[in-house]
């Protein structure tokens, strides 16, 4: 994965329109009125070890490795899923992610801009987060599950498989009780900022 530069300078001007959205904190939805940019005061931010405040119940952490971790092998059904339209999927909150969003994940993905991260049991697609990853940011926009437990699971492998990658941020946008139970903190513009500006230049690979 290359440092945000060659997204923030990317010879496709929808893909570089996105990045440099993305690097000045704002993000994307639909909320019915069409594609807007939007930002938050508060940022929910995931601790990527335990050491930093990942919270891992007990059971959880049991159920964790059952879920073999994947990244980029079934983006089209993360999208799906993270819209609660992919068979088996648990009714989602996902229709801020309309058809024109779901098209332009899909452009940014073959662009090498946008993400699935997967967890697979049994075979079968359990879960997994829909993101964008510039730099050393990963911008989590969605996750979903079919299994039990499984988004939990994405998200805790996900800040696992960053941290190895030497990421140093992963961004969960908005705070809710689901990620509160993980350790998620919330934190101010300022400083999520300084974290963004921080992990922007790495040059690290998903």
């Amino acid at each position: 994965m290359p440092a945000a530069r060659t997204f923030l300078t990317h010879p496709d001007p929808l893909t570089r329109e996105v990045a440099r959205h993305y690097a000045g904190g704002a993000f994307l939805m639909d909320n019915g009125d069409g594609l807007q940019w939007y930002s938050v005061e508060g940022r929910a931010v995931v601790p990527l070890t335990e050491a930093d405040g990942l919270h891992i119940a007990r059971r959880l952490r049991r159920d964790l490795r059952h879920f073999e971790p994947r990244v980029d092998t079934a983006f089209a059904q993360v999208v799906a899923g993270c819209r609660g339209d992919l068979p088996g999927s648990a009714p989602r909150d996902g229709e801020w992610i309309s058809d024109e969003l779901a098209d332009l994940y899909t452009h940014l993905h073959a662009q090498g801009l946008a993400h699935s991260f997967e967890v697979w049991r049994g075979g079968e697609l359990a879960g997994g987060v829909l993101g964008l990853a510039l730099g050393g940011a990963f911008i989590a926009e969605s996750k979903f599950h079919r299994v039990t437990n499984a988004s939990k699971a994405a998200l805790i492998h996900l800040a696992a498989h960053l941290h190895a990658r030497g990421f140093t941020l992963l961004d969960a946008q908005i705070q809710n009780p689901h990620l509160e139970t993980l350790g998620v903190r919330e934190i101010g513009s300022d400083t999520y900022g300084a974290l963004l500006g921080a992990a922007l230049p790495l040059n690290v690979s998903l």
